[in-house]
C-alpha cells in the first residue's frame, strides 16, 4: 500500500532545507512568512540572539478590523506593508525573506511585494 506523505509534513521538510541557507542577524534579520487556513502571519528574526524584533499578523484586531477576510492576497498585501513600515520604523531596511517552505506565489508573493514596497529591499 502506498502511503502519500502529508502535505504539512512536506512543508516543514522545505523548511527545514531552508533554514540551512538562510540565517537572520540583528543588522540583516530574516524576514519568515507563515500561513494557516484562517491567518497570515510575518515576523523579522535575529537568529543569533534569538528575538523577534517585529511582528505583524491578521490576528491583530487593529489590522482584522479593516479586513474583509484575514486569509486571502489582499490581507497578505496589508500585512507585508505593515511589517515594512514597522521594519523602517525601528532603522531595518535589508532582510532575508524566509518563504516558510511555500511556493513564492499567491499570498507569500504578495506579502513579499508589499514588503518591498514599503521600503524593505531583499
Amino acid at each position: 500500500m502506498i502511503m502519500k506523505p502529508s502535505r504539512s509534513k512536506a512543508r516543514e521538510k522545505r523548511h527545514y532545507r531552508l533554514r540551512n541557507k538562510i540565517n537572520g542577524t540583528a543588522s540583516k534579520p530574516r524576514l519568515a512568512v507563515f500561513r494557516s487556513n484562517s491567518h497570515i502571519y510575518a515576523q523579522l528574526i535575529d537568529d543569533v540572539a534569538g528575538h523577534t524584533l517585529a511582528a505583524a499578523s491578521t490576528m491583530e484586531k487593529s489590522l482584522a478590523e479593516s479586513l474583509k477576510s484575514t486569509s486571502n492576497v489582499e490581507a497578505a498585501k496589508i500585512i507585508g506593508a505593515e511589517i515594512g513600515k514597522r521594519a523602517v520604523e525601528k532603522g531595518i531596511t535589508e532582510v532575508v525573506f524566509d518563504r516558510g517552505g511555500y511556493v513564492y506565489h499567491g499570498k507569500v508573493k504578495a506579502l513579499a511585494d508589499a514588503a518591498r514596497e514599503a521600503g524593505l529591499n531583499f
